[in-house]
């Protein structure tokens, strides 16, 4: 039988079959082959299993993926990867205007993960009623030159029910994944367009100015109004998995039309002279934030070679 994983908590799963819900749990064999990734199945996937009875099966095999978002796992697993979801139609950023503060790394590092998945993706900046004059300068900047690049943004707030109209269409009829940071907001989005989901919600820590984890494992939503949304854990960051510094410029858009015009090749448009990418920032043609967060990840992934000897 057929079914689509709904939920995952690492060690049962929630699959859907037709209009049934059935609990799943996997044959040791998948844990013993899988020595690359934190788990073998991840929401979104699409799965063979056989009935134990009414309500429980287990799954013998996984179709293959047409796509899946990935980071590089935390803490002493970080060699690995997680899987946060697959078989994705889009996929959303989420950033709080503030509380917790703005962080576009976040995002670049998002975005370059979806672009090696090839995964269309944009931008839901959350909590625009706490949009003030003193940020003004700064999101318009970052909203314009994001959506020069292709990717939309969405300006949004549950609280003060802005943009909820224009998030239901974005989402009608696809499967969607939403990540971000803990407090960022999702769960309220969520709760916003979907009342009856009931997602668990928090506030803000008063001493970090963090986000509090509310969402602990990653679950799939059916819409209402058609379509499924992926609910993920709050993220402190978004590593980049199996990334070689030489080819991170080919997931910057706006560098790919100048990386190739470099004097010296391989260029990791750090340190190398006659490079077409500096020159193209200080021209102007790429904006100087996204150069930041590229030199950042690029340093990321020259200290992951040397950490593993490569």
């Amino acid at each position: 039988m057929k079914a689509t994983v709904l939920r995952s908590t690492g060690s049962e799963y929630r699959v859907k079959s037709g209009d049934t819900i059935y609990t799943a749990r996997i044959k040791g064999k998948f844990r013993l082959a899988e020595k690359k990734s934190t788990n073998p199945i991840a929401v979104g996937d699409t799965v063979e299993m056989d009935l134990l009875n009414d309500t429980e099966s287990v799954i013998h095999h996984i179709y293959p993926r047409k796509n899946k978002l990935s980071r590089r796992a935390a803490g002493r697993r970080a060699n690995l990867e997680h899987i946060i979801a697959a078989n994705i139609d889009f996929a959303w950023c989420v950033q709080a205007v503030q509380q917790p503060k703005f962080n576009p790394g976040f995002i670049d590092r998002f975005l370059v993960m979806t672009e090696i998945a090839k995964i269309p993706a944009g931008i839901l900046l959350n909590k625009v009623d706490l949009w003030t004059d003193d940020l003004e300068a700064e999101l318009k900047t970052f909203i314009a030159s994001y959506e020069k690049l292709g990717y939309p943004v969405l300006r949004v707030s549950a609280e003060a029910n802005i943009g909820l109209d224009a998030l239901k269409d974005a989402l009608t009829d696809k499967i969607s994944v939403l990540s971000g940071p803990s407090g960022a907001g999702k769960s309220s989005l969520l709760n916003a367009i979907a009342p009856t989901m009931k997602i668990r919600t928090a506030e803000i820590s008063e001493s970090t100015q963090k986000g509090k984890h509310t969402t602990t494992y990653a679950e799939l939503h059916p819409l209402s109004f058609g379509g499924y949304i992926a609910d993920t854990p709050g993220l402190r960051e978004f590593g980049i998995y199996d990334l070689h510094p030489d080819d991170l410029a080919g997931f910057f858009p706006e560098m790919r039309q100048f990386h190739q015009s470099c004097r010296y090749q391989p260029c990791t448009h750090d340190h190398e002279p006659h490079c077409a990418v500096k020159e193209a920032v200080e021209n102007g043609d790429i904006f100087i934030e996204r150069y930041v967060s590229y030199l950042s990840i690029l340093d990321g992934l020259k200290q992951g070679l040397k950490d593993r000897g490569r």
